[in-house]
């Protein structure tokens, strides 16, 4: 793959429900295209289509209209096995509610998508230690998320997403639930790692401070995108 070749891409993309009486149309000609090392704040106010953008870009659902691909590969191409590797290979998710298991460990909670890949468990267990560490929850290996604070299970989460190491990462309200010290520290930390890994990074927030903070901010109203800001985006980077 090009050093030039997006991570993650949509041209044109639309996603319409229709069920009965039933025909709603969530977003319509979105496009955006991302690169390793950059970070995208998603913006709008709720029912604008962001989460459901995000979806699409992570092959959760398909457009109506458009295309979607992921390290080049189109969503679409590939069956639903092919699909969850994919995602697990190149993707990490994180969410406003951690969904941490309550009965594993933050280890075993973050090794789970290297068990996943069938890595050996010591292996696994091995790389996630790491992952921990890198959060600064190293200490915190062996206690399950009843133990931990709010902002440490979200910092779990996070790990969870990094452990992989993959191309990029798609949070949806990563600081929702966090007062404001705790989400800052949550935020700097995906940054932070984005930029040390190169990883593409993109954010979905109603936090205009967050947002601010990425490399481009893109805003969506009613489906469609009415403003983009930032640095480093391609001729057809956006729109």
């Amino acid at each position: 793959m090009s050093e030039r070749t997006a991570v993650i891409e949509a041209h044109g993309v639309g996603r319409r429900y229709t069920e009965g009486p039933l025909d709603v149309t969530v977003l319509e000609g979105v496009n955006l295209r991302l690169m390793r090392g950059q970070s995208l704040a998603l913006v709008g106010a709720s029912g604008s289509g962001k989460s459901t953008l995000l979806h699409l870009l992570g092959g959760l659902d398909e457009p109506s209209a458009g295309v979607v691909r992921l390290m080049g590969r189109e969503w679409t191409s590939m069956g639903v096995t092919q699909q969850g590797a994919w995602r697990n290979q190149h993707l990490g998710f994180v969410y406003q509610f951690h969904h941490l298991l309550p009965e594993f460990t933050a280890l075993d909670n973050v090794a789970m998508p290297l068990r996943i890949r069938r890595m050996p468990v010591a292996a696994a267990r091995a790389q996630a230690l790491q992952a921990l560490q890198a959060v600064g929850l190293g200490e915190r290996a062996l206690h399950r998320p009843a133990e931990l604070s709010g902002g440490e299970r979200q910092r779990v989460a996070v790990a969870r997403a990094l452990v992989t190491r993959p191309a990029c990462i798609l949070a949806d309200e990563p600081t929702g639930n966090l007062d404001r010290r705790t989400a800052d520290a949550v935020f700097d930390l995906l940054l932070q790692r984005s930029r040390e890994e190169g990883t593409a990074l993109l954010v979905v927030t109603h936090d205009e401070q967050l947002a601010r903070r990425c490399d481009r901010r893109l805003e969506l109203l009613g489906g469609r995108v009415v403003g983009a800001e930032g640095t480093g985006a391609d001729d057809d980077g956006m729109g």
